[in-house]
Parts: structure tokens; C-alpha cells; sequence
């Protein structure tokens, strides 16, 4: 009998054989797959239309409700009536669904955290214990305990590739003092801790549900340049802060391109509520840089006083431009361009009231706003006092008194070691605020009047700190870069900018008096 071929003999092998059955059901199974396709993706459509669906009618308000519920059924009885009616109606729906289920669900993370995460929540969960454990707690299984485990109290939580915690939410005992600073505080100071230093962190508390979340929030924009802002008049940009934060963006250039940053608007004017500002800081934290990106700001639609109280010569490249009105830096020429301001804020404070009173509108000169910038008020109230002479701050206190209906802003600005020498009236009518550099959290709660949401940033550049508008909230902020053109120590790029903005040499310096 002659040999059966190799091929035949392969084939009948036991091996082939399982190797043959397995191909015929691989091959069946995408066979099947193909066909069920358009069926499992216009399924996978309808249930993500129907949980939009859902989710819309449940944020749509209880009045809005019967309206949507008439012209739903007119829709549907005008697509019964129509010739082809109800058919081109379902195919629409299958079409919008097919549509929508055309992406497959992601797929899901099934790593999870590694040993050392592990042990880092488990560790994070054990040092919060004595913050939120209660002796007493009748629950039988407290969130937090000697004995406990993690699982319970942390919902939410995610790791960078370092292994260091970037995110966490999570759930804190009902009976926890959560609307006293102090207890919010000692719990932010040790997962700050814990969760590791030289970083920023953001705390948001929710009260209704009991849940804190810690979030590590993107660092803010440090290269942006001084620059002609597209805000309205009465708005100045003190700086630009995180996305999310404020309702608007400004397109701001950075280099060749233009970005939209999220900005810190102060607006001043006879209906602001917030007339004037006052900014405290360390030395080199970029209180200079805001109060010459203010003045900048202002020279294009009003005039400015500037008193250098620090005697360093920061706003000279300001002296004799147009719409500088003076610069001074001796305690005579302060209390003179202070005493000229108090008296400027009278007369146009009369002009504005016998121009109301007698139906016309207000003066060119009194609706041009008028800007008095005090850099060091502290010091040059020293040195009167040492000479025997009047307190300039007393000076300030017309301007800030009747400032927002005279069309006249008060802005000062001082160091920390100098906060103490500031006068009632400047404490009492400066309600913006800024505070920059490294400062504490009581440093920033005592000048702003809330604890900020986010901790201070270890080792921050020039010009970053926290602002509040009035009442508002406490607001994360960076103020461009705007160094003193003069300073060969200051970037070329920042410098240029800075001097673009410089209005032209009026070719004498305008008296006070």
C-alpha cells in the first residue's frame, strides 16, 4: 500500500486536530462579532442617549418641565400623522445612536496602586486618626480608628509616576468641627506634611457632604510680560490666577504666540466697591513690580502721583513722562504732593456736587481719574515723626474718604515689618488686597481676612501671592513681570516691554502745587 502524503498525515494528528477546531472557533466568533457589530454599537448609543437624556431632564428646572413635555408629544403626534412618519423617526433615533455608540468604552485601569502607595495612604489614613477619631463614637465601625484601614475614608486618589500622592477625596465624621479655621488648618498642616513639602496644595472643603479633597493645582504663568491688556476702562489686571477661578480670560502674548489666561480684574471708579487697594510683602517678594504694573495700567487713561517712601529710586524711569504728575522720595516732597492730593480730592469732590446739583455733567478734569500710589507710607511716617512733623498718612485720609466719588485711587504698598505703622483710615478704606511672597498662612488670613484655599508655595518667584477683592474669595495670583527698565539685573525681554509702555517724555516734571 503506498504511503499516505505528509500533509494528510499531519492532519491527522491529535495536535493538528485541537489546533484546527480552536482556528474554526476563532474564526466563528469574529464571524459573529462582525455580524452583531452595528447591533452592539447602536446599543451602546442608546443607552448613552438615554443617560444624557436622563441627566438633562433632571437639571432642567421643575417650571421648564410641562413645556418640554408638550412639544415632546406634538412632535410625536406630527410624526404619527405625517405620510412615512413614525419609520423616518426611528431611523433617526438609530442613526443619532448609531452615531454616538461609534467609540467603544475606555478601557479600564486595572493596575492599582503599588506597595509603597499602599503604604503611603495607609500611613496618611494613620496620622489623620487623632484628628478625626472620637473616644466616645458610638458608630460599631468608625471612618477612623487605631485599628482601621484606609478603604473607608479615602474615595478618591491618584499618584504621580514618584509615587507621591497628587490627588486624594476623603470622607472626614459628621461631628467634626469643619467651619472653625483652626481644626481646617491642623488637618491641612498635616496631610500637607504627609503628603510631602516643596509642593502647593489645594484644599476644598464640602461641608454638605463632609468630604475634603486635596488636589496639587498647576503652577501659574511666571513669564508673562507687562503688556496693553484688553479690559474695559475702570479695570486694571493686578495679575492672572488659576483657570476655573474667575468667569473670564484675557488673550495675553507670551513671546510670538497668544494664550488666554484667566486674569484677577480690580475695578475701580465711583461704582466700585473696592476703590482702593492696599499690598503688603517680604522685601524682593514683587510688591515694586505690582505697584509699577498698576501705574502703567493707569497712565493711558488718567493721572499719577507716586510717592517713593523707600528711597530706592524704583520709579524713576516714571519721572517726567505724561501723565505722571510726581514722583517723589523726600519726606518734603511726600507731605507736599500728599497735602496737594488732599486738597485736589475737595475740589473736585465740590465740582462733582455743584455739577450734580445743577443737572449738567461732571467736568473733563474730574471724570479723568487721578491715581496716588504710597510705596513705604510706614517709613516716611517714621521719619516725620522723628522730625517733629505732620503723619502723611493723615494726609491719605481725604483721598481714601471720598476718593471713589472724587474719581481719586488710593494704592498703597509695604512690608510686613511695617504693617504695625499703618494708619486707621488706610486699614479701614482699602478693601483689595494683595499679599505676596512667602508668607504664612496667619500672615495671609490676618491682611485678607479668610485662610486661602491653596498653602503657600515654598520657595515662590517675584510677584506671586494671593489677592481678595472685597469680599470675595481668596484668589491664587502672579503679577507680570514688570521690572524697572533701568535694572540691568532684569531681563532684556521684560525690560523692552516694560519701556514699549512708557508714555513719552513730557519734557519738564509737572509741579504739585
Amino acid at each position: 500500500m503506498r504511503p499516505l502524503p505528509a500533509a494528510l498525515r499531519r492532519a491527522g494528528e491529535p495536535g493538528q486536530t485541537a489546533r484546527r477546531g480552536r482556528d474554526l472557533a476563532r474564526a466563528g466568533a469574529d464571524g459573529v462579532r462582525d455580524v452583531l457589530h452595528p447591533l452592539v454599537t447602536v446599543g451602546r448609543g442608546l443607552v448613552r442617549l438615554t443617560t444624557a437624556g436622563r441627566a438633562w431632564w433632571e437639571r432642567t428646572p421643575a417650571e421648564r418641565r410641562s413645556p418640554v413635555l408638550g412639544l415632546g408629544g406634538l412632535a410625536l403626534a406630527a410624526a404619527y400623522l405625517l405620510p412615512y412618519g413614525p419609520a423616518v423617526a426611528v431611523g433617526a433615533v438609530l442613526l443619532a445612536a448609531a452615531w454616538q455608540g461609534r467609540k467603544p468604552p475606555p478601557e479600564p485601569d486595572c493596575t492599582g496602586p503599588g506597595e509603597e502607595e499602599l503604604a503611603r495612604l495607609q500611613a496618611l489614613y494613620e496620622a489623620l486618626v487623632p484628628c478625626f477619631a472620637l473616644p466616645e463614637d458610638p458608630a460599631p465601625e468608625p471612618l477612623y480608628a487605631p485599628d482601621g484601614s484606609w478603604e473607608r475614608a479615602f474615595e478618591e486618589f491618584a499618584f504621580t509616576p514618584e509615587s507621591r500622592i497628587e490627588r486624594l477625596l476623603l470622607r472626614y465624621p459628621p461631628w467634626f468641627r469643619d467651619g472653625e479655621p483652626e481644626e481646617r488648618h491642623r488637618v491641612e498642616r498635616l496631610l500637607r506634611a504627609k503628603a510631602g513639602r516643596g509642593r502647593e496644595y489645594r484644599f476644598v472643603w464640602e461641608e454638605e457632604r463632609n468630604r475634603l479633597e486635596l488636589s496639587v493645582p498647576e503652577p501659574l504663568p511666571a513669564d508673562l510680560c507687562a503688556q496693553r491688556f484688553v479690559v474695559a476702562p475702570g479695570e486694571t489686571v493686578l495679575g492672572f490666577t488659576d483657570t476655573g477661578a474667575v468667569r473670564r480670560t484675557l488673550p495675553v502674548a507670551d513671546g510670538a504666540e497668544t494664550r488666554d489666561v484667566p486674569p484677577v480684574v480690580w475695578r475701580t471708579g465711583p461704582r466700585s466697591t473696592e476703590p482702593h487697594l492696599l499690598a503688603l510683602g517680604n522685601p524682593g517678594s514683587g510688591i515694586t513690580t505690582l505697584l509699577r504694573s498698576v501705574v502703567l495700567q493707569a497712565l493711558p487713561h488718567g493721572d499719577v502721583l507716586v510717592t517713593d517712601g523707600g528711597g530706592a529710586g524704583e520709579f524713576a524711569s516714571l519721572a517726567g513722562r505724561h501723565g505722571v504728575l510726581a514722583v517723589e522720595s523726600s519726606l518734603t516732597g511726600a507731605l507736599s504732593a500728599l497735602e496737594w492730593a488732599a486738597h485736589e480730592t475737595e475740589r473736585r469732590l465740590l465740582a462733582a456736587q455743584h455739577a450734580r446739583q445743577t443737572g449738567r455733567p461732571l467736568p473733563g478734569d474730574v471724570r479723568r481719574p487721578l491715581w496716588v500710589v504710597v510705596d513705604r507710607p510706614a517709613v516716611l511716617s517714621h521719619l516725620a515723626r522723628a522730625e517733629g512733623r505732620p503723619d502723611p498718612q493723615e494726609l491719605l485720609e481725604v483721598p481714601l474718604r471720598h476718593g471713589r466719588a472724587a474719581g481719586v485711587t488710593v494704592v498703597v504698598a509695604d512690608q510686613f515689618e511695617g504693617a504695625e505703622g499703618l494708619s486707621q483710615a488706610v486699614r479701614a478704606y482699602t478693601r483689595a488686597r494683595v499679599v505676596l511672597g512667602a508668607a504664612s498662612v496667619e500672615q495671609v488670613r490676618a491682611v485678607l481676612g479668610e485662610t486661602p484655599h491653596t498653602t503657600p508655595a515654598p520657595d515662590p518667584p517675584p510677584g506671586r501671592g494671593y489677592a481678595r477683592l472685597g469680599g470675595g474669595p481668596v484668589l491664587r495670583m502672579q503679577v507680570p513681570a514688570t521690572p524697572d527698565p533701568y535694572d540691568d539685573a532684569a531681563g532684556e525681554r521684560q525690560r523692552q516691554a516694560v519701556q514699549a509702555l512708557l508714555p513719552e517724555h513730557s519734557g519738564q516734571v509737572a509741579p504739585v502745587g
